[in-house]
């Protein structure tokens, strides 16, 4: 596939800006609003995050889809559920 790994200095951020980028993004969209209590509860909160972020969540770069592809509802009266403690919300129809 030539893909060739490219080792970065320690404490370089510049140098692995993806990276940077999902740390920063999980820090402000999750983690800045939690207490964390332990390595339990860090990793449920993470867990969580990460189905929010893959199967709800939508995107502008998959026109506003997740992505994990969900089927359409067109019909029906629309609920609320919270995430992660109501700091996000699903919202589907029933």
């Amino acid at each position: 596939m030539g893909i060739r790994d490219k080792p970065t200095a320690p404490a370089s951020p510049w140098q692995n800006s993806f990276a940077e980028r999902l740390i920063g993004s999980i820090r402000r969209k999750c983690l800045d609003h939690f207490v964390v209590l332990g390595e339990a509860h860090l990793r449920r909160i993470l867990r969580d995050y990460a189905r929010y972020y893959n199967d709800i969540r939508t995107h502008r770069s998959l026109d506003k889809d997740a992505p994990v592809a969900r089927r359409v509802q067109r019909t029906g009266s629309i609920k609320s559920a919270p995430i992660l403690g109501g700091l996000h919300h699903h919202y589907v129809r029933v």
